[in-house]
């Protein structure tokens, strides 16, 4: 299916939440993030973000980066929204410790080559 959405914006919304998490966790142990709800929440919402924008990306997701699980990264979103009260996390500490950092590395990659195509590297 083709998405409506440009890719860059959909790529430097995962970077950009990446980051967010990053530095909500900078510090922090799993024991820190257990105990700390506003963390917990914040870093919960930019999952979201990050889950919508693979959502966005559509097809075009496997396309520019491939190896990532896209169908799981879109289920996540849809577990944090609709499956809140039964959150695991241990399962979003180890996603955003584990696997997070690979994904915002690849689509900062992608974002960097697509910008440069464009001309809007600035």
């Amino acid at each position: 299916m083709p998405s409506r959405h440009d890719p860059a914006d959909s790529l430097a919304d995962i970077v950009e939440n990446a980051e967010r998490i990053e530095g909500y966790l900078a510090g922090m142990d799993r024991d820190d993030f257990e105990r700390d709800g506003r963390t917990r929440d914040a870093v919960e919402r930019c999952l979201e973000r990050m889950c919508e924008a693979a959502h966005r990306l559509g097809n075009q997701a496997g396309e520019l980066m491939p190896g990532h699980p896209w169908n799981d990264i879109r289920g996540m979103g849809n577990r944090l929204r609709h499956a809140y009260d039964r959150v695991n996390n241990e399962i979003v500490w180890n996603t955003v410790r584990e696997r997070v950092p690979a994904l915002a590395a690849d689509a900062r990659q992608v974002l960097e080559r697509l910008l440069a195509e464009t001309g809007d590297a600035g």
